[in-house]
């Protein structure tokens, strides 16, 4: 198996995409957050790995190419923004404030946490990008001297959790404005999370496409100074 992964082109890209949509059926047929797609798909990516004892850098060497509609998939994201955008006119000031709050949150629980478990500068800095999107946190982590592939594992992992349990979460602490909800699934989760917004609504979609970016920037200018206290 090890062999035909590395001979071949696009075996990483079939086995991620089956996966995928292993995930997708399990989602339509049975209806419950545990088969989200994307959680599936890295699960069953990692036991044919295991199970066919092909190294992960060969199977990343042929699934690469995946990785490069990551940039065009986000910025599509704008497209029910723009749609919504006098909405966000109205709520310019809810929104600005909203979104620096949950940055300042999302850095302030990695320092505290990393603080209690005794986590290393190298180790800390790695988790402080969580909760932005992939091709933001892996230049955070990279500049700052994280592990740019843990910090990748950590944000697909914050942004599944975030797209299971976000609408949960909403119901129990009573949110109910369309705003607020995107707001926070793009703020904590990213664009998984912001997948899911999408599903709920046209208005939490755009909302939750407009927290990536504006969460991203935020993030980027507060993270090196978070990243001097530990």
């Amino acid at each position: 198996m090890n062999d035909l992964f590395r001979d071949s082109l696009y075996a990483g890209v079939t086995l991620s995409l089956a996966a995928y949509m292993l995930g997708v059926v399990l989602k339509k047929r049975f209806r419950l957050g545990i088969f989200n797609p994307l959680l599936v798909s890295i699960a069953v990516s990692i036991v044919v790995l295991l199970l066919g004892k092909i190294d992960y850098e060969v199977y990343n060497d042929s699934a690469k190419y995946l990785g490069y509609l990551l940039t065009p998939a986000t910025v599509c994201l704008a497209i029910p923004l723009y749609e919504k955008w006098e909405l966000l006119k109205k709520n310019y000031t809810a929104v600005l404030l909203g979104l620096l709050a949950g940055a300042v949150t999302s850095l302030s629980t990695v320092f505290v946490l990393s603080r209690i478990c005794g986590l290393s500068h190298e180790e800390y800095v790695t988790f402080l990008p969580k909760s932005v999107t992939t091709a933001i946190g892996m230049g955070i982590s990279e500049e700052l001297g994280g592990y740019v592939t843990i910090t990748v594992a950590v944000i697909i992992l914050t942004g599944v959790f975030g797209n299971v349990a976000g609408e949960m979460i909403c119901r129990i602490l009573r949110i109910k404005n369309p705003v607020s909800k995107g707001l926070a699934f793009g703020a904590a989760s990213h664009a998984i999370g912001t997948s899911k917004a999408i599903e709920i609504g046209e208005v939490e979609g755009a909302m939750s496409g407009l927290a990536i970016a504006v969460s991203g920037i935020i993030t980027v200018v507060l993270a090196p100074v978070f990243a001097r206290l530990m």
